[in-house]
């Protein structure tokens, strides 16, 4: 898909997911039409997802840990998608540098860090080392509430 000026537009107008279609046709001077179909194409083909985020530090007994993680092959993307889909997980990121992925993690009291490791991350093969980075403070993070 071509991200063009109009679509770059559309998205930053969505940084509020709440802006109805209506204004963002009247701002850039296109019908609400047009908006209503390059949303919903930037929805199916990946690239927007209008999603509530909220600030972990704001959610009781919650934490958020960074996870390094080297691997053992270099098939990251696999590994990647396979981090993507455990427990408590928010995102995966593919890095250079000291570890090969980084990954965002959603705790709270009832699914903590040792249970993340035991449970969730020991089901992954070929993981070389994982070292933790917990969160004590962040500035302008938001995350999609996870399934834990």
């Amino acid at each position: 898909m071509i991200i063009d000026e109009t679509n770059l537009a559309i998205i930053r107008h969505l940084k509020d997911g709440r802006v109805p279609f209506k204004k963002i046709a009247d701002d850039l001077g296109v019908s609400e039409g047009t908006i209503r179909a390059r949303v919903r194409k930037l929805t199916d083909e990946g690239v927007l997802e209008i999603a509530g985020l909220v600030d972990p530090e704001s959610i009781p007994d919650m934490s958020v840990v960074m996870v390094g993680v080297k691997v053992k092959d270099m098939d990251l993307v696999k590994k990647g998608e396979e981090f993507s889909q455990l427990r408590g997980v928010t995102s995966v990121c593919v890095v250079t540098g000291r570890y090969d992925l980084m990954i965002t993690v959603m705790l709270d009291k009832n699914f903590n860090m040792l249970r993340f490791y035991t449970e969730q991350v020991s089901r992954i093969d070929k993981v070389s080392s994982v070292e933790s980075f917990v969160v004590y403070k962040s500035f302008n993070l938001k995350l999609p509430m996870p399934n834990i």
